[in-house]
């Protein structure tokens, strides 16, 4: 007979359910300081491949700043970078959390019927091919040159990944689970509420995280047309004025506000899913 899978789960008093292999306590583990490390050293890495690059004048100035031009940039005009670093924050996390709530109700509706899905999936599919961007100049239009187009950009960039992830959480729910749900008399609601939707959130927090980098990126995308804030106003334009150093301090602001926005995603589902790190801690 061939081998069951070298797969462990864990039941409710902690005791393992299956055997568990060998090769999963052999997979080597990377220590918390060196996690930190090797991204730092990268970037380290990179900032002196990009210092070499400019001081060898190998592209033009005119074209690549140096990393000091950049940093000049950034001290040159510290508050006005914030203030523009703080408008585009803003437009991101409201939108996301707009958009995380809308996502993960559609994904719920369209697991819960299939009709609805049926109905609703060319939509939706044929919605997120259509370019944001032709959709920038239609929104400041409708809402003006306020805050509101640019959020309504992230929600409209972030929607599709959310609601993805969200429906194939809730159908791929172990069956052995809705099975029990049902012999204990459990309604559709509980079941959706106590057994479908705690099974499917790591699913659902991965739109998320696929879905947050987006939300900066519709964001800058809304900034670009019709702003009077933001950093993507500031890279319009630093652009204009073929001010290019400042236009690096602008996205180097953006990347650095990405990252903290995912690893502090990361975070909340560490404390929201305990379970799922303990899992994935141990390989």
């Amino acid at each position: 007979m061939p081998h069951p899978p070298l797969v462990c789960r864990k039941n409710i008093e902690g005791g393992c359910m299956s055997q568990v292999g060998s090769r999963a306590e052999g997979h080597s583990r990377v220590s918390r300081p060196l996690r930190l490390l090797l991204p730092v050293a990268f970037a380290a890495a990179l900032l002196g491949l990009w210092w070499m690059v400019t001081a060898a004048e190998v592209v033009s100035p005119v074209l690549l700043p140096s990393p000091n031009e950049v940093v000049a940039a950034l001290v040159r005009e510290p508050a006005d970078l914030a203030q523009h670093a703080w408008a585009t924050f803003l437009e991101t996390v409201i939108g996301f959390g707009i958009a995380a709530l809308l996502g993960t109700a559609g994904g719920a509706l369209i697991a819960s019927s299939r009709v609805v899905e049926a109905t609703f999936n060319p939509f939706l599919v044929a919605f997120n091919a259509v370019p944001k961007v032709a959709l920038a100049p239609l929104l400041v239009v409708w809402l003006g040159f306020s805050q509101a187009p640019k959020i309504v950009m992230v929600i409209l960039v972030c929607f599709f990944p959310i609601v993805l992830a969200t429906a194939t959480g809730l159908k791929t729910t172990p069956a052995d689970l809705v099975e029990l749900a049902r012999s204990l008399r459990a309604t559709r609601w509980q079941t959706m509420v106590k057994v479908r939707l705690p099974a499917a959130m790591p699913q659902v927090f991965l739109g998320l995280k696929a879905a947050l980098p987006l939300a900066v990126v519709g964001a800058v995308l809304g900034e670009l047309i019709g702003a009077v804030e933001g950093l993507g106003f500031v890279v319009t334009m630093s652009g204009a004025t073929s001010d290019i150093a400042l236009a690096f301090a602008a996205i180097s602001i953006l990347a650095v506000m990405s990252v903290v926005l995912y690893y502090a995603l990361v975070l909340a589902e560490r404390l929201a899913l305990p379970w799922v790190v303990e899992t994935t801690s141990r390989q």
